[in-house]
């Protein structure tokens, strides 16, 4: 009879609170934003949304500056230095995706500086990575200015164009996740691809350039290969490089993918297309228009093409502007707050901190905006001073890093490990080069008039 009772006994079920405790720390291992319960959800980014935010991080102003860096080099280098700089841009892209996946923990580029080279190499990291991003963020506002101006005819000053710019591209990037900015991103990639396809459409229907003279014989410009001076083929060379160079933006959005292992199948695409965009756009508008590209090239096809282009493509300018800027300032607000119960909380001082840190942030690019308000220049400058150590030298280095036994390998091992090495002197010629190019050219531009003067009210759209 006991035996039998001891058979109606009902023993606990096993807890399945450790399997569930596991599985949470398992999912937030080496993640910068956690989930779980009394955590702000920021990891809610899915593969095809990621895919269009890295793209719209590429693809708006470099489309727009190739034309006229293909004058300066020639059209066959200036199509070599578009494929072979992509290329670069979309592998260093994977060497930092792939090195995130190896080092749990890092938010940002600033974070594998760290790891590789110390605090003093994370703060210098940290540093051109604001600088380079600020720096393209001034020219989303050069760019909402342009486009102001083009529309409304010069009707107001360009530093108050470039104000409603700066508010504009604000508002835009005041969402704190890059969830809830990428229906926006969508829109404004649209907008901005299909404002250059209508040009690319418009400058093949004109018998001449609209900036060439309509009268007479003219010096059209078009040549296979340039004869620039240093300067100008390094800040050419400079603005195509940085045209596909931000991918060190890809790492915060990266943190907010809901599975980070889809990263390199969004780089793949984004950078796919962004190359063969590129090529293609660049190449057409520079053979219809030869040196008579305007930069924005937006402006290439005459008045009314384009207002209409600006008109189509104002909002992927300012949302390009807010992308750049808020990764940015996401970078300062995750320094900030990254150690504190608030990066991930409702609270008073998590919204203060992003608010105040975002807008500082569009404060500074607007002053570089209405100091340099010249998009070219803008981008050659970012290329060199930041981008090429950031975007193709750190990453030559994060791979040495990480395969500090190939320079004793084998054959191949020992070529690998001296190509990456390459990379690194390759950026250091690009930062030094293209820095003295582009000031050298700023400079010029200042003597000759190109540029009036900071804080000027000038039209840069050419449409008065």
């Amino acid at each position: 009879m006991l035996a039998e009772k001891s058979h109606d006994i009902i023993e606990p079920a096993p807890s399945n609170d450790n399997v569930s405790i596991e599985k949470i720390d398992l999912e937030n291992d080496g993640e910068i934003f956690k989930r779980g319960e009394g955590y702000e959800d920021f990891r809610t980014v899915g593969w095809i949304q990621t895919t269009i935010i890295f793209t719209k991080l590429i693809f708006a102003t470099g489309v727009l500056t190739i034309p006229s860096a293909m004058y300066t080099l020639g059209a066959f280098p200036g199509a070599i230095n578009v494929l072979g700089w992509q290329f670069l841009n979309t592998y260093c892209a994977q060497i930092q995706g792939q090195f995130r996946h190896n080092h749990a923990g890092c938010h940002s580029i600033a974070d594998m500086g760290n790891l590789v080279g110390g605090k003093i190499v994370r703060e210098l990291t940290g540093i051109l990575f604001l600088v380079a991003f600020i720096l393209v963020g001034a020219s989303g506002i050069v760019g909402t200015s342009t486009a102001l101006n083009a529309l409304s005819n010069h009707s107001l000053c360009t530093n108050y164009f470039s104000i409603i710019a700066t508010i504009m591209v604000f508002i835009a990037g005041s969402p704190r996740k890059f969830e809830k900015i990428a229906w926006v991103t969508w829109a404004g990639f649209l907008s901005v691809f299909t404002a250059i396809f209508i040009v690319v459409v418009g400058v093949t229907t004109l018998n001449r350039p609209a900036a060439a003279p309509q009268t007479g014989e003219f010096d059209f410009g078009y040549h296979v290969i340039g004869h620039p001076t240093f300067a100008a083929g390094m800040v050419a060379a400079s603005t195509i490089f940085c045209s596909g160079a931000g991918t060190g933006a890809f790492l915060p959005v990266m943190s907010e993918m809901k599975n980070p292992k889809d990263y390199k199948k969004a780089v793949n695409w984004c950078m796919g297309f962004v190359t063969a965009a590129y090529l293609t756009f660049s190449i057409v508008v520079y053979w219809y228009c030869g040196k008579w590209v305007a930069s924005p090239s937006l402006g290439s096809a005459g008045p009314l093409i384009k207002k209409i282009a600006y008109g189509i493509g104002i909002l992927g300018l300012v949302v390009s502007g807010a992308l750049f800027n808020h990764v940015s300032a996401k970078y300062i607000f995750v320094r900030v707050l990254r150690d504190s119960k608030h990066l991930q909380a409702n609270s008073f001082v998590h919204w203060s901190v992003w608010l105040g840190t975002l807008a500082t942030v569009n404060v500074v690019a607007f002053l570089i905006a209405s100091g340099v308000p010249i998009f070219n220049y803008l981008l050659s400058l970012a290329g060199s001073i930041a981008f090429a150590p950031l975007a193709l030298g750190l990453p030559g280095w994060l791979w040495v890093y990480d395969h500090k036994d190939y320079w004793k390998g084998t054959l191949i091992q020992k070529v690998l490990y001296g190509l990456h090495v390459l990379m690194i002197i390759i950026s250091l010629f690009l930062c030094i080069g293209g820095t003295y190019g582009v000031i050298v050219q700023i400079m010029d531009a200042y003597k000759d008039g190109s540029i009036d003067s900071a804080f000027s009210c000038a039209d840069n759209s050419n449409s008065s």
